[in-house]
């Protein structure tokens, strides 16, 4: 059964950070670019930043640019996103999702091309 499962998130202050993770299982990881989308109550779900099945493109919404860093570890099926300086606005359930499809920038691509989506995590900045 092939599935996702992020970890990482909680409670933080302002200013804080988080690493969240995304465990894959049942497919070929590295044959899957990997999206981190968030979902703020009232709002549609966003793309927030995104990583080719290498690992050499990478992608940010501009919200997130110079704060949170993507990265995989292929060897592990592990996907992760590093959220330094976390502010309120922030705050979201943040899912992971997987989809063999290529962007050739990198770029994250719309929700229905991903094939498999992680059930969610949430993150919550606040003082």
């Amino acid at each position: 059964q092939s599935r996702l499962v992020e970890s990482g998130g909680g409670l933080v202050q302002p200013g804080g950070s988080l690493r969240l993770s995304c465990a894959a299982s049942g497919f070929t990881f590295n044959y899957y670019a990997i999206g981190w989308f968030r979902r703020t109550p009232g709002k549609e779900r966003e793309a927030v930043s995104c990583i080719s099945s290498s690992g050499s493109k990478l992608t940010y919404a501009d919200s997130v640019k110079g704060r949170f860093t993507i990265s995989r570890d292929n060897a592990k099926n592990t996907a992760y996103l590093q959220m330094n300086s976390l502010k309120p606005e922030d705050t979201a359930v943040y899912y992971c999702a997987a989809t063999p499809y290529v962007s050739a920038q990198g770029l994250c691509l719309p929700e229905n091309e991903y094939d498999y989506w992680g059930q969610g995590t949430q993150v919550t900045v606040s003082s």
